[in-house]
């Protein structure tokens, strides 16, 4: 495949991928959507189907890896790193797309849900300065766009975002070896897509399951340029963990697969 195709592919699948994503979190967290607090279930199986749908619609144009970690980890089993930066470049590309059409979908209720004196406070009065001052670092809204932990420890949460990617990768890795090798096809768009509702359910809770740099990276940029009320801070301090713990999950899924599959 040609590096145009590559980073097409990335792109739209990537955008596809975050704009469902951040688009369930959006529908269950947001005020004045239809589907407030359907809670958790909602939003890992929303998920899931986010990923279903963005590997099948991109599969045939780049491979539909979506996620540095998993370029990262193919890269590093087959030895071929030339296309790394084009597919990199494409899904973060594609991530801060899809988080924008997300905003775009949800305008009314980003609006209604920051503007509410019980979400941010009213100005000047106690209350409200106490809300600011916990939003200063993570905002109101950044729950849509980016992950954020429950509680702040960073070898924990470091260790989270390793561990859940690990299982990603090499889910990902094996797919098909027991069909001499060749993979799985279209099948495997469904088993990636159970294997991310698994971890989002059962790895999910304590710091939301980035396990994919660009899907974090990208949208919590978004969400720093866009012109949002009251929408505090971006959490730019947890920023690299959701980076770095995915690529590090990677890397140790790769090198595994390398010792026992290969």
């Amino acid at each position: 495949m040609s590096s145009s195709d590559i980073f097409i592919g990335e792109t739209i699948g990537t955008a596809i991928l975050i704009l469902l994503g951040a688009g369930v979190v959006a529908a269950v967290v947001l005020k004045a959507s239809k589907a407030q607090n359907a809670g958790w279930l909602a939003i890992t199986f929303g998920w899931g189907f986010a990923v279903l749908t963005a590997v099948y619609t991109t599969a045939p144009l780049s491979g539909a890896h979506l996620n540095p970690a998993v370029t990262l980890a193919i890269a590093i089993k087959d030895g071929e790193w030339s296309n790394v930066p084009t597919y990199w470049a494409g899904q973060l590309l594609g991530a801060m797309i899809g988080a924008t059409l997300a905003w775009v979908a949800y305008y009314g209720q980003f609006r209604a849900h920051l503007t509410d004196p019980e979400i941010v406070g009213d100005p000047g009065t106690e209350a409200g300065k106490a809300i600011e001052a916990r939003e200063a670092q993570a905002g109101p809204v950044l729950g849509v766009f980016s992950t954020g932990p429950e509680i702040r420890n960073v070898a924990q949460n470091l260790a989270t975002e390793i561990i859940g990617t690990f299982v990603l990768v090499i889910a990902v890795l094996t797919q098909g070896l027991n069909d001499n090798g060749n993979g799985l096809g279209i099948l495997g768009a469904l088993i990636t897509a159970l294997v991310v509702v698994g971890i989002g359910l059962s790895l999910g809770g304590p710091t939301g399951y980035a396990i994919n740099p660009a899907r974090d990276l990208g949208p919590r940029i978004v969400h720093a340029l866009l012109p949002l009320p009251n929408k505090g801070g971006s959490d730019w301090g947890y920023a690299w963990i959701p980076v770095v713990g995915p690529l590090i999950g990677g890397a140790l899924a790769a090198g595994l697969y390398k010792l026992a599959f290969a």
